[in-house]
């Protein structure tokens, strides 16, 4: 596997990216949450599952400070620095299947901006922990026609159960997390319960990336 750490130009300045290359010809794009980074369990298991499957995976390292998310155009913001990594990484034409991974503020540009594209529409959308109490990423995902995942924990400040039974109906594998939080652990302390609920998710991932 070859690991390619590289920087662009990019509206807002310089933004860096992770490129783990495994040499397969499908590609997913990782976009983390606000104080939760790529070396996070979620994202560290995720980026072991697709590599497992032959999937290259691309870390992009933005960074935002709560003035900025609450910004009205924080979609554009966002976009403005993952649209010339996307670019970049699929200019040479190596990859014929796109997937994107979000958590938290990470599901933002997906649901607003990349759902909505048609050269996505057959891409796979992985949402963990989706913002879906923000009127424009519900009703995005609840309007799409892609597959993938949405996994979620009841006691997520963004949990909304009408919501989730609306989405339901969606293509989307839906994991409600018992007891869970806005990072999916369990409890204050229960490393147990949230090992095995992570265990149970990188199923559903799995399960999510290897369906048709």
């Amino acid at each position: 596997m070859k690991v390619n750490k590289k920087e662009i130009q990019a509206n807002n300045g310089v933004i860096s990216y992770t490129h783990y290359e495994k040499g397969g010809n499908s590609i997913c794009f990782m976009f983390r949450g606000g104080g939760y980074g790529y070396d996070r369990p979620l994202f560290y298991y995720s980026t072991r599952i697709m590599l497992r499957n032959n999937i290259d995976v691309v870390h992009i390292h933005y960074s935002y400070d709560q003035q900025t998310m609450r910004k009205s155009e924080i979609t554009k913001i966002m976009m403005d620095d993952i649209n010339p990594v996307i670019d970049d990484v699929l200019k040479n034409g190596q990859y014929n299947e796109t997937m994107f991974l979000g958590k938290s503020n990470g599901t933002i540009p997906i649901a607003n901006d990349l759902m909505k594209r048609e050269e996505f529409l057959a891409s796979k959308m992985i949402l963990l922990t989706p913002l879906i109490k923000f009127d424009s990423v519900f009703n995005s995902i609840l309007n799409s026609v892609h597959q993938g995942l949405l996994v979620i924990g009841d006691n997520d400040l963004h949990y909304n159960p009408s919501r989730i039974e609306q989405l339901s109906e969606t293509n989307f594998i839906i994991d409600v997390v018992q007891n869970a939080d806005h990072s999916l652990d369990i409890g204050e302390f229960e490393a147990t319960e949230s090992i095995l609920a992570l265990h149970r998710m990188m199923e559903k991932l799995q399960e999510a990336i290897s369906s048709n």
